[in-house]
């Protein structure tokens, strides 16, 4: 039986992690942007893992080797950040070719270095083995006040669904290179996450948060499915960019599908009762609202100029 025909990769890690086990400090295990344990009476550790494959995650035919260190930290820093926590430690595991050649690994290193530099973070070691395909796995360790930890299972049905930025210019920006189109690049070659200070100013106020790794509908779904709600996400108001609408248009593509379906925006999704609203926006002021938690009988769905359509499924590895 093939990965595909259980469901994919989401019913594969099910599988798979039944048997973990238990530990009164595990906060969070499986199924959030980070691992959560306990490591004092006023702090939890925070523990991700992202890998970026050759010819998957990213070709050379278009990234530069810096463009590649950045991105594999970025994207590890945004899961951090979408807890509500400071990244500090990293540790770097990679299978190079045998040919690698030095200035290769120079230039990974300079651009993992630099958005190490951007966010604190400190690389403390790794491992390196050789293969036919260059693999690159960061790890990385940060920390958190539990009163500040946003899991994706703590969204309220009442609750408004907001989002940093504007989303789905990565994917535009993939899509323009797989057709061999020029366009708005940047969004998919040297994505940033947000920092650690939007990441505080929104956990102060929010309930649930995660990261856009996989798009929109991908990861309110994934709020909905933790925190045993519903939702309802207005097409029309998802902040899109200038760019990624010309990327569209030059694709003779839908820009929200994009938002939607596409993923490695590394903008922060979260929850938050309206109350707070005020209160977020005189702090943190770059979020936009995009709907709301419902109970989980009325489902997750899109309303598209006023017609409700079930959320699709997002990206997945093995589809």
């Amino acid at each position: 039986m093939k990965i595909k025909e259980i469901g994919g990769e989401f019913e594969l890690i099910n599988r798979v992690t039944k048997s973990s086990g238990s530990n009164p400090d595990i906060i969070c295990g499986i199924g959030d942007d980070c691992a959560v344990i306990r490591s004092g009476e006023n702090e939890y550790q925070l523990i991700t893992t992202d890998m970026m494959v050759e010819n998957d995650h990213f070709s050379l035919k278009w990234f530069t080797p810096a463009q590649i260190g950045k991105k594999l930290m970025e994207s590890n820093v945004s899961d951090i950040i979408a807890m509500g926590g400071k990244p500090e430690y990293a540790f770097l595991s990679m299978s190079l070719k045998r040919d690698t050649e030095v200035e290769f690994l120079d230039g990974f290193y300079s651009g993992l270095y630099e958005s190490a530099g951007r966010h604190g973070v400190l690389l403390l070691g790794g491992d390196t083995t050789h293969g036919t395909e260059y693999v690159f796995n960061l790890t990385l360790l940060g920390r958190v006040a539990p009163s500040l930890c946003r899991l994706r299972s703590m969204a309220q049905p009442g609750d408004l669904i907001a989002v940093t930025g504007t989303l789905g210019g990565s994917t535009a920006g993939l899509k323009l290179l797989l057709k061999d189109k020029e366009g708005y690049l940047p969004d998919h070659l040297e994505p940033r996450s947000r920092t650690r200070e939007d990441g505080e100013a929104i956990a102060h106020h929010a309930h649930a948060m995660i990261d856009v790794s996989d798009g929109l509908g991908s990861e309110v779904t994934h709020i909905c499915n933790r925190s045993n709600t519903g939702a309802e996400i207005i097409m029309e108001d998802i902040p899109l960019s200038a760019t990624t609408i010309a990327s569209a248009q030059i694709l003779n593509a839908d820009p929200y599908e994009f938002a939607l379906y596409g993923g490695e925006d590394f903008e922060l999704v979260f929850t938050l009762p309206e109350k707070s609203l005020g209160e977020l926006r005189s702090v943190f002021s770059d979020f936009t609202l995009v709907g709301k938690i419902t109970p989980k009988e009325k489902g997750i769905h899109i309303i598209k100029n006023g017609e409700k359509t079930p959320v699709l499924k997002g990206y997945d590895h093995f589809s």
